[in-house]
């Protein structure tokens, strides 16, 4: 029998207190093998409706994939192949048939519904459930326009994954990269802008001047890059909203590798003078600058730690390509990457706990993970040229470009154990990926 419609939605906007006795969770630290088998069926609808996006009984076979998928991507979850689950029908996602998803191997269930609103919403129901000892863990409605049912699917895949894991989500995110096209003698490099699993992606650049290292502001308003413009090179920032460009600074020399600070009021780079680079920051409401560093030296790719306190770059000031912390006023430098090779591109973590980097050695190019104080590196992929890293919000998940022997480049994404990579689908060749902060 099937629930009123009015009656489905206020149950699952009723945020209950879930059982505290389940105690279902995944190990996602270094002595994590096996992911967690999950089933995600199809979300039904109260009542097939038509809308823009399509009839709400597709949106919900749509919806399950998504959160399949996503969990899938984390490397700490196996979904249950969906031809071997039921339909659920409205009752039962709010009393499944554990017995059903035991038999199938399943130790959590994610089940919710799609419905069509009368004010042209959607509402996504989402529920988590530990099918073993046969309790709720969390629930949680929302309420989207239309065109914006697969960020429903993401915020759900967020709360699953913070639920079983005990680490914020980072599904409902995007990406903004440089799309790649053309012989390798006359690239065309344009900035693009995706969800963070490949949908909903356009250009915002139109190619016709070579563009470099995006990075997203933290309230994802703006991104910072380097453009060659008027055979120029400096740094720029792009207005998502309303698509204005504006170049940063009145810098008569190369400007480059810029980063937002962690308030987003500032912005770190590097400024090219008489053969030596050096960081400096300006602040984006009143343009004034300052110069950080004053070594004879390639001082680059500035990074500032989330308590703002400090910032790690790459320099050659002790004759190779190193990692160095210094205080955010420029003082007190430090070398903090030792051992064979070079070290470039450092990315403090969003948790603080960690710098991703590029570590070079014989040619080959892979991503790292150190410590601030320069302990515990550790090598997290084997491609041949892994560069350009870039943290996902929770900090649990690194970004970057591969780019294979033949030339071809790609996304990538690896998780800090290094056990568990994924391709990130592009329409053309990408490099320079920068992930965002959760939507709002």
């Amino acid at each position: 029998m099937r629930l009123p419609l009015c009656r489905l939605v206020l149950a699952v906007l009723a945020l209950a207190a879930t059982p505290a006795a389940a105690q279902l969770r995944v190990d996602i630290t270094e002595g994590f093998a096996a992911p967690m088998p999950i089933a995600v069926p199809v979300f039904p609808t109260p009542a097939n409706t038509s809308t823009p996006a399509g009839d709400t009984a597709a949106l919900g076979q749509s919806v399950a994939q998504i959160i399949a998928a996503n969990l899938q991507g984390a490397g700490l979850f196996r979904p249950i192949d969906r031809a071997a689950l039921p339909r659920p029908t409205d009752a039962q996602i709010f009393r499944p048939a554990f017995f059903t998803y035991r038999r199938l191997g399943a130790q959590a269930l994610v089940s919710g519904f799609v419905t069509a609103n009368p004010d042209g919403t959607l509402t996504v129901g989402c529920y988590l459930h530990d099918v073993f000892a046969e309790e709720e863990l969390a629930r949680q409605g929302f309420t989207v326009p239309v065109a914006g049912w697969r960020r429903a699917a993401h915020k759900c895949s967020d709360m699953v994954y913070t639920r079983l894991t005990g680490e914020a989500g980072y599904f409902d995110t995007r990406i903004v990269y440089v799309s790649e096209a053309g012989p390798r003698t006359n690239r065309v490099k344009r900035l693009a802008i995706m969800d963070q699993d490949g949908a909903n992606h356009r250009f915002l650049t139109g190619g016709q001047n070579i563009v470099l290292t995006p990075r997203f502001a933290p309230n994802q308003q703006a991104i910072s890059y380097m453009s060659f413009e008027g055979n120029r090179p400096r740094v720029w920032i792009y207005n998502i909203g309303s698509g204005r460009q504006e170049a940063v600074g009145t810098f008569q020399s190369m400007t480059f590798a810029p980063s937002f600070t962690p308030d987003g009021s500032r912005l770190l780079f590097s400024v090219m003078a008489s053969g030596n680079a050096d960081i400096h920051a300006i602040d984006l409401k009143s343009r004034s600058s300052r110069r950080l560093t004053s070594a004879s030296a390639i001082d680059t790719s500035p990074s500032m730690s989330p308590d703002g306190r400090r910032i790690v770059f790459e320099s050659d000031r002790g004759g190779t390509q190193q990692l160095y912390v210094m205080n955010a006023d420029g003082s007190g430098a430090e070398r903090i990457s030792f051992g064979e090779g070079r070290a470039a591109s450092p990315v403090w973590s969003p948790r603080g706990d960690l710098i991703a980097f590029v570590r070079i050695r014989g040619g080959q190019f892979r991503i790292a993970v150190i410590r601030p104080d320069g302990s515990g590196e550790r090598i997290l992929t084997d491609g041949w040229q892994d560069e350009n890293p870039s943290w996902a919000p929770n900090g649990r998940v690194i970004l970057f470009t591969r780019t294979e022997r033949g030339g071809r480049s790609t996304l990538r994404a690896v998780d800090l154990t290094g056990r568990h990579e994924r391709a990130i689908p592009t329409p053309l060749e990408a490099s320079d990926p920068s992930w965002s902060s959760l939507l709002p």
